[in-house]
């Protein structure tokens, strides 16, 4: 049994890789990443057999046969794909452990009104276990999304890095409106009236409304709504292409740099989305109509949104199961979006949409050190994330999945293979 583990391929990565972190931990700050096929995402395009040179976190070089810093620690890729740190979605991470465990969900604010000014944010955990079970399957940062409970303004959230720290936020506050069949409480069961309430919002915002027996924002949500006509992200919550084409004509009057997450009819306002500049965050495995409003639910949805020239990404996979955005991502390319698309929808399209920088989502040099070395094709299911790079620092491939698999999956070979560790 013994000589049949030591002999695993994948069990002798496991093991390099430990050590791998191990060292990098207890020496310099300097990372070199040896013959990999690096996607870079960017004009430089794929390069194989080709090296990373990583420093205070980040990237310093990114070439064929770079010379070794005598005080870097080296990992050997041996061929396999190096990526930029994959975008996990608009999730709860570090805002909810249990869906059905009120005091541990931090992410909705359950009240009649609109409120603008509620920010999720000082509630992250980094500590949450959710966190590690995404991280070591290749994703380095999400969004966290504040949710409609009772609102059709949702509130605010903004992107943080999957490092485990405190003060791990990144980009601008982003803001997140729902409209369309779901939304329909709030506006007495009409989305024409989300539209009128959002008008007023917007009018109270910019003081056209100075006073109002019954207004629907307070103070400090007129002072936030005010920041998102100027700048920041509003991220609207839509599906059916009418609603869409209200989106663009919306967010065109007030001057809103806005997202559509969801958007299942999407493709049939292609033209007008890519002329509006509007990106588009979908879920490529939306098929068919759950909904009136998502009765135009097609797989290539995602392929048909590149072609017009949307900038896309990805969302659906949720929460708890945010580590198979991917998955969705790899279903958009079977059906039609070409692989470097689906690859970029997943690093350097998201990075943008959310206004991360140009130093987010690409492997360049002078980018930030967010790097995923995987087992195979990044956009294939049975692929595994080898190592997972976060600022230049390797990330300790444990959750707690992974720990009680450890402990209770037994090694013996009298039990069947699915009862035994490889």
């Amino acid at each position: 049994m013994n000589r049949k583990i030591n002999n695993n391929p994948a069990l002798k990565r496991a093991l390099a890789l430990l050590g791998f972190v191990c060292a990098f931990n207890a020496q310099a700050d300097a990372l070199f990443i040896n013959d990999a096929t690096v996607h870079t995402v960017s004009r430089m395009g794929v390069l194989q057999d080709a090296d990373v040179l990583i420093v205070d976190g980040r990237i310093q070089a990114v070439g064929r046969e770079l010379t070794v810093p005598e005080d870097a620690t080296v990992i050997e890729a041996q061929g396999r794909p190096l990526t930029p740190g994959f975008f996990a979605g608009i999730t709860g991470l570090g805002l909810v452990e249990i869906s059905a465990v009120d005091s541990t969900v931090d992410g909705g604010l359950a009240v009649d009104a609109l409120r603008p000014e509620f920010d999720v944010t000082p509630a992250y955990n980094p500590h949450s276990s959710l966190i590690p079970v995404t991280r070591i399957e290749g994703y380095s940062w999400s969004v966290l999304g504040a949710n409609r409970s009772g609102s059709i303004i949702g509130g605010q959230g903004r992107a943080v890095s999957l490092d485990g720290e405190y003060r791990s936020f990144i980009g601008e506050s982003v803001l997140f409106i729902d409209v369309g069949a779901d939304a329909s409480g709030q506006s007495g069961d009409s989305r024409a009236a989300q539209w009128m309430m959002l008008e007023q919002a917007m009018a109270e915002a910019a003081e056209e409304v100075r006073w109002s027996p019954d207004p629907l924002l307070t103070v400090a949500g007129r002072k936030t709504l005010t920041g998102f006509r100027v700048g920041g992200t509003v991220v609207f919550n839509v599906d059916r292409a009418s609603d869409i084409l209200q989106v663009i004509e919306f967010s065109g009057r007030h001057g809103l740099n806005s997202v559509i997450s969801g958007g299942t009819e999407a493709w049939m306002v292609a033209d007008q989305l890519a002329e509006a500049g509007i990106p588009v965050l979908l879920d490529a495995l939306s098929n068919l109509p759950g909904s009136f409003d998502t009765l135009g639910a097609r797989l290539d949805n995602a392929a048909i949104l590149n072609e017009a020239g949307v900038t896309i990404s990805f969302h659906g996979a949720e929460t708890h199961q945010a580590r198979k955005l991917r998955q969705i991502a790899g279903n958009a390319v079977a059906n039609g979006l070409p692989f470097e698309a689906g690859l970029a929808a997943m690093t350097v399209n998201p990075a943008v949409i959310f206004s991360l920088g140009e130093d987010h989502g690409t492997i360049e040099q002078n980018s930030v050190a967010d790097l995923v070395i995987w087992s195979g094709d990044p956009l294939e299911v049975t692929t595994a994330a080898d190592q997972v790079i976060i600022a230049g620092k390797p990330v300790e491939m444990v959750s707690r999945q992974t720990l009680l698999r450890d402990r209770y999956l037994p090694a013996t070979t009298e039990m069947p293979r699915a009862y035994i560790k490889p």
